[in-house]
């Protein structure tokens, strides 16, 4: 204590760049305005410090040289108009002096123009989602401090509760534009090094930037009270020189491809209950614990228990589809792009038979869907035509025949359904859901975006413009903007059914119907 004491003179007294060693002082960060924020509250505080030297030493000269017991007689005046003129002008010319850097630092820092790389930053409780829009890439980040460090049962590591498994992962000398949001209450992504702390509003989008000069593992955390786990929703950003980049993106597209093969191979597979269990046991305990707690009892109230409720004793087919589809308007989040159809599988049957459900049953990767994108536990149209096989083929070959053979086959169905013509009714209905799932975030629910950062739909030269034009920046995006690809993220028919909503809601009413087979002939 005596120490921060001693170092308190010394931190007011010396130059800047000794003041940034010192423990009580503002950390300098790795970004130019992070910087330039450093020097503002350097300048501030400075000013500040003269201030109070100035008042104080006036005020001690004064009760010392002034006191009655030396003679001094109080003058008598009042209405000085020169005294009131001091006093007015001497700290207004300061607040100027203070206000002319502070508004240079606060316009840089809104700037986030010409950026070379986008994020979407999406928030929820309690895990943050990351997008890339430039590349095609997106993963979520989750809290990976061990259970037993938060519980005490083990020792607590050097970054406790602010390590996860995913980073984000930056280039550095690279301006990065962030956008952020947030699937369910307020959020804030906060980073001191970086001077970056920016809320994410569920409906709305705030932007911020980051260029940062060295690289590194830059740690930061939530700072908006979002829940009862604001705590356990940490920040990591790993930035690596550009070379270093390009290879962390190429090996992210090959896991994605490998994860992706992985997949339609787990789909012929069958795992007994012991590796369901166990498995699944991992997932609900890093994935489900924070909101249905470890026991499955839930939160009352907030969170519904798990044990003996009418969805984890109820039928399959619905309980696969609430863990991959979610449930609007309920804390309960979508899993489809969370977890591989392995993964659901082995929680869906975790919770069937834990905690005293004893439910017996078991759920296979084949039940779930490729991907995790279905549930083939859900689906009317019956059970498809097992594959005739040669006989002469090895085991793993027959497999593999038969695996590739079913994909075939839904691929084939699929196309037929989605390039069927549908009614404009049809169209707006499934448009309005589409739009109202991935578009809404930046465009809002009333088609009048946000002024300054993403445009208006509402009489916009694309919509009301030719229709191959609104096709190709919903299919293709556009460069240089906020406005993504959607060729890998919608079907034919989501992309024709979206750009007919756009075309006809909010009084644009243009009577255009753009159909499946459209979007395929683009």
């Amino acid at each position: 204590m005596k120490q921060k004491l001693y170092g308190l003179p010394a931190l007011l007294f010396s130059p800047s760049i000794l003041a940034a060693d010192m423990p009580l002082n503002m950390t300098q960060g790795v970004t130019e305005i992070s910087g330039r924020v450093y020097n503002l509250h350097m300048i501030i505080l400075y000013i500040c410090c003269a201030i109070g030297i100035l008042v104080f030493g006036v005020m001690i000269y004064s009760m010392i040289n002034h006191r009655k017991s030396r003679g001094a007689v109080a003058a008598n005046f009042h209405e000085s108009t020169k005294v009131e003129l001091a006093w007015t002008l001497v700290p207004f010319i300061i607040l100027i002096l203070m206000a002319i850097p502070a508004t240079k630092t606060l316009i840089a820092m809104e700037d986030p123009s010409d950026a070379d790389l986008t994020i979407k930053i999406t928030g929820s409780q309690w895990k943050w989602h990351y997008s890339y829009f430039d590349h095609d890439l997106e993963f979520y980040s989750l809290l990976s401090t061990p259970r037993e460090q938060i519980d005490g049962t083990e020792a607590k590591g050097e970054n406790y509760l602010l390590e996860v498994d995913k980073p984000l992962v930056l280039p550095v000398n690279k301006k990065v534009r962030f956008l952020m949001t947030s699937d369910d209450v307020i959020h804030s992504w906060w980073v001191p090094a970086f001077a970056v702390k920016k809320d994410a509003n569920p409906g709305f989008i705030n932007e911020a930037w980051t260029r940062i000069d060295k690289p590194g593992v830059y740690r930061g955390q939530c700072a908006e009270l979002c829940g009862k786990d604001h705590g356990f929703m940490p920040i990591v950003v790993e930035a690596l020189s550009e070379v270093d980049f390009e290879k962390w993106l190429i090996a992210q597209k090959q896991q994605a491809n490998n994860a992706e093969a992985e997949a339609k191979a787990a789909l012929s597979k069958t795992l007994s209950m012991e590796e369901l269990m166990a498995q699944g046991e991992q997932i609900y305990m890093a994935q489900c614990a924070a909101c249905h707690q470890p026991n499955g009892a839930g939160l009352p109230g907030v969170f519904p228990s798990l044990i003996g409720s009418p969805i984890t004793i109820g039928p399959v087919a619905d309980h696969v589809d609430i863990v991959v589809n979610g449930k609007p308007g309920t804390a309960m989040q979508a899993f489809a792009k969370q977890l591989n159809a392995t993964e659901i599988a082995a929680v869906v049957t975790f919770e069937r038979n834990a905690w005293g459900n004893d439910s017996g049953d078991t759920v296979q990767a084949a039940d779930v869907g490729s991907g995790g994108s279905s549930s083939a536990a859900s689906n009317d149209s019956g059970t498809a035509t097992p594959a005739t096989l040669p006989a002469n083929l090895p085991e793993t070959e027959q497999v593999k025949t038969a695996v590739a053979e079913t994909v075939n086959e839904v691929v084939e169905e699929v196309e037929a359904v989605v390039l069927d013509d549908l009614t404009m009714d049809e169209l707006m209905v499934v448009g309005e859901k589409v739009y109202m799932t991935h578009c809404v975030a930046c465009h809002q629910a009333a088609g009048t975006g946000l002024p300054g950062a993403f445009p208006s739909l509402v009489g916009s030269p694309v919509i009301t413009g030719p229709i191959s034009g609104h096709l190709d920046v919903v299919i293709n995006g556009k460069s240089g903007t906020a406005m993504q690809s959607f060729s890998s993220l919608l079907t034919p028919q989501e992309l024709a059914a979206v750009v007919t909503y756009e075309r006809n809601a909010w009084g644009n009413n243009s009577g255009d119907t753009v159909q499946a087979s459209d979007v395929v002939g683009h």
